[in-house]
């Protein structure tokens, strides 16, 4: 009889040894392939060793916050974009703590993160969000490459270039990026980039649309070096990527 694959891998980091054992076994009894870690330094060997396809992260970690880990991974890809293919800056997050302020949130978000869990959470809701990140950063649909001038996004490699540049992208910014460009010289509404997105994360929060859209701008979209800025915002109606001059 053939063993069933995994529905995904996932990294727990949590220094908590119950909850880390209670998260691993559930997530693995429900069809995950699961690793875990205790401390920042732990889950940033485990990473560079065996790349998971997603990692729950603790906020409060013995040695580093969780936002550090999150931060080291980025500033590690961003150091070898120009020569490696797409990878940490990919790593799905998901935050796990017990602190609540919106601070916080923001803060998770800012460095790259794509949810935020806070304790006590159900089970069933934590592999809910686990499954909606897993879907939703899974990329666009299409294999093929998607161009808008000097800007390409490879769904497959899960690498976007500008001006032959890789530029580091956490995956959020990298579906919304895709979903910009696969409607290119279309008008999208904050509420239709909401709702493909983030699906039913931040519901009738629109002001993370807002914040995306900013970082983008800022990493692939700056106008650097003379180049045309390709994100226009329509006021009142929502954004659009447009091909220069078109």
């Amino acid at each position: 009889m053939t063993e069933e694959a995994p529905e995904a891998s996932l990294l727990v980091v949590d220094d908590e040894p119950d909850i880390r054992e209670l998260l691993s076994a559930s997530l693995r009894f429900v069809g995950f392939k699961v690793a875990s870690a205790s401390t920042g330094a732990e889950a940033l060997a485990a990473v560079a060793e065996d790349p998971p396809d997603l990692m729950v992260l603790d906020v409060m970690l013995p040695d580093m916050d969780g936002f550090a880990v999150v931060k080291r991974l980025r500033e590690d890809f961003g150091a070898r974009s120009r020569t490696a293919a797409a990878g940490h800056e990919q790593l799905p997050v998901l935050f796990l703590t017990a602190r609540d302020g919106i601070g916080d949130k923001i803060s998770g978000l800012t460095v790259g993160g794509d949810d935020y869990v806070t304790k006590p959470f159900s089970l069933e809701e934590l592999i809910a969000r686990i499954r909606a990140i897993l879907r939703r950063t899974g990329g666009p649909d299409s294999d093929g490459i998607l161009v808008v001038d000097d800007l390409e996004l490879d769904p497959v490699g899960r690498q976007v270039l500008r001006s032959g540049h890789a530029v580091p992208l956490s995956p959020t910014e990298f579906k919304l990026l895709a979903y910009l460009m696969a409607n290119v010289g279309r008008v999208v509404s904050k509420p239709q980039i909401r709702d493909h997105v983030w699906a039913h994360d931040f519901s009738g929060d629109l002001s993370i649309v807002e914040s995306y859209i900013s970082y983008l701008r800022r990493k692939v979209d700056s106008g650097e070096d003379g180049a045309p800025r390709l994100i226009h915002t329509v006021r009142g109606v929502g954004y659009m990527l447009r091909r220069p001059h078109g």
